[in-house]
């Protein structure tokens, strides 16, 4: 089994004067709605649709997704014009994300999906985070949780570092201790089970602590630190910055049954500005048009 974690950056299907059409990986960048912007958009969108047929995982956790429909809609027609193995069965659920960016699965075999959007800090024993109110959703998107035969996949998207640091840090400490509960509650023995947390947890490599440091410590196994130290890295910054804010932390059992199982980043549709030597597709620019602003994650745990 090979799976697959991907912020795909702004995934959103639009419908302007009644034409479908898919927002590109961008944030700011391009005037909506100008030529070029429209040209760079779909540029972008057969850039991620050539980074997932390449990657060629059987499940694929991604971010950054606006809902079920621009899912699809990107699987029926750019995957699907790729001639890759289709993922038949998806899941994108309604988070907390007020710009609707959610988090989603597609998977090559069938699943069932539980949200965990609607919960409290109440709801799962835990206080809630300094000033906030005690009432406010634990997770900034969502926990979803997939069960593939004995393996539980645990998708998440972490609060970004911004605008407010230290507020941001506060947040990311809660949703960490809240995938821990969750994973504690879904099994008899955590440290046993097999289980993966996949997605971007916004994390950055220079805070003196760790925000998500309860999925590790005594808990689960940051698989992302068995990459060479040079190749840990998914996301770049125009200021020079790198990061690896994506992750693939497992539980001891995962870490133990599959000890040469090293997370691989394909950055392949990464703009050229963000360096290293990977090769990139024929038709990424140098900012745009790029697949994302990260790279995709996989992982190989043959036998599954």
């Amino acid at each position: 089994m090979r799976v697959l974690t991907f912020n795909v950056q702004n995934l959103r299907l639009r419908r302007p004067g009644g034409q479908d059409r898919l927002d590109g990986a961008r944030d700011f960048d391009d005037p909506e709605g100008s030529e070029l912007g429209r040209a760079l958009d779909f540029a972008d969108r057969r850039l991620t649709a050539r980074v997932l047929a390449q990657a060629d995982a059987d499940i694929c956790a991604l971010q950054e997704v606006f809902d079920a429909e621009s899912l699809r809609y990107f699987h029926d027609h750019l995957l699907r014009a790729t001639g890759v193995e289709l993922w038949p069965w998806q899941a994108c659920l309604p988070g907390n994300d007020g710009a609707g960016r959610d988090v989603a699965v597609m998977a090559r075999r069938p699943f069932a999906a539980t949200s965990h959007a609607q919960l409290r800090p109440h709801d799962l024993g835990l206080d809630p985070a300094p000033d906030t109110r005690s009432d406010r959703a634990i997770f900034c998107r969502d926990c979803l949780m997939v069960a593939f035969g004995p393996l539980t996949l645990f998708t998440v998207h972490f609060k970004a570092p911004w605008p407010d640091r230290a507020e941001a840090w506060q947040r990311r400490r809660l949703e960490a201790l809240a995938v821990r509960r969750l994973i504690e509650r879904q099994f008899d023995d955590p440290q046993t089970a097999l289980w993966l947390v996949l997605g971007d947890l916004n994390d950055p490599i220079n805070d003196p602590e760790r925000a998500v440091a309860p999925l590790i410590d005594g808990f689960g196994v940051d698989l992302t630190t068995r990459m060479a130290e040079g190749e840990r890295w998914t996301w770049w910054h125009e200021d020079g910055i790198r990061g690896c804010p994506d992750a693939m932390i497992a539980s001891p059992a995962v870490a133990e049954r599959w000890p040469a199982a090293v997370p691989r980043a394909l950055r392949l549709g990464m703009g050229r500005e963000a360096g290293g030597v990977t090769p990139r597709l024929e038709d990424v620019g140098d900012h745009r048009p790029h697949a994302s602003d990260h790279a995709a994650l996989i992982l190989d745990l043959s036998g599954l």
